[in-house]
């Protein structure tokens, strides 16, 4: 199967980084690719159990499926986001230095 998820808090390619290698660490995910500009996780995977992980993984990350929280929670995926964001970038310069 594939699936799009919009996410919130998705804002640049260090969060992408996180979110790629968030999911292919799922068992039964198949391919990731995160579409940045519209806030979009495509995701190819085995079955609908993975589906609930993906989107759970996501949540525990900071990036939720659009429309999925609300106050209090919201206000910490997207503190969580800052800092998956943050450890994206520097796994991102960590890899281009070793090149």
């Amino acid at each position: 199967m594939k699936v799009d998820i919009k996410i919130d808090n998705l804002k640049c390619g260090g969060c992408a980084s996180t979110i790629h290698k968030g999911l292919t660490s799922i068992n039964g995910v198949k391919t990731v690719h995160v579409e940045v500009e519209e806030e979009i996780v495509q995701v190819e995977f085995e079955n609908e159990v993975t589906l609930s992980q993906i989107k759970t993984k996501l949540k525990s990350m900071g990036y939720p499926e659009k429309g999925t929280v609300e106050g209090f929670e919201k206000l910490t995926t997207g503190a969580k986001s800052y800092v998956s964001c943050a450890i994206g970038k520097f796994s991102d310069k960590e890899k281009n230095s070793e090149a």
